[in-house]
């Protein structure tokens, strides 16, 4: 394996990998189809994605999570629950962003960063909110 300095934060490794040569062939059309040029930067990419997922599951590592809600903000009691679960946990979140999509409907997005096993909480309590319309999670890493 040859290595080389990084930005002075750590060493790159080079190494080779055995793929079918179909499989390669898709994975390139793909990726050169989003006007990408570096081969070495989706294989990065596709491994801190995977590692922000395994942390994910084990809930027992340091993450971060976007938390993206819709909600009917008309339901009765719905924004005060929102807000009570999310100082409730506080302690895991950075910031919230809030959007009217219409007269109705709202989206939130709660950027967090902590365990996840204690971020996985905070989105089953906000689940369980009534007039929760729908809830997406972007999971993430500092790797």
């Amino acid at each position: 394996m040859q290595t080389q300095k990084q930005n002075e934060q750590s060493e790159l490794v080079r190494f080779s990998v055995t793929v079918p040569e179909d499989l390669l062939n898709e994975f390139e059309s793909d990726y050169y189809s989003e006007n990408r040029e570096n081969r070495s930067e989706a294989i990065r990419n596709l491994m801190r994605g995977y590692i922000a997922s395994e942390r994910w599951k084990t809930g027992d590592k340091e993450i971060f999570a976007t938390v993206t809600i819709v909600y009917d903000h008309h339901i009765p009691e719905l924004t005060g629950d929102l807000t009570a679960a999310q100082h409730d946990y506080g302690e895991l979140i950075i910031c919230s962003t809030h959007v009217h999509i219409n007269h109705a409907t709202c989206l939130e997005c709660v950027i967090t960063k902590g365990l996840s096993s204690e971020i996985q909480k905070f989105i089953s309590r906000l689940k369980n909110i009534r007039g929760v319309k729908s809830l997406n999670v972007n999971v993430s890493s500092e790797i």
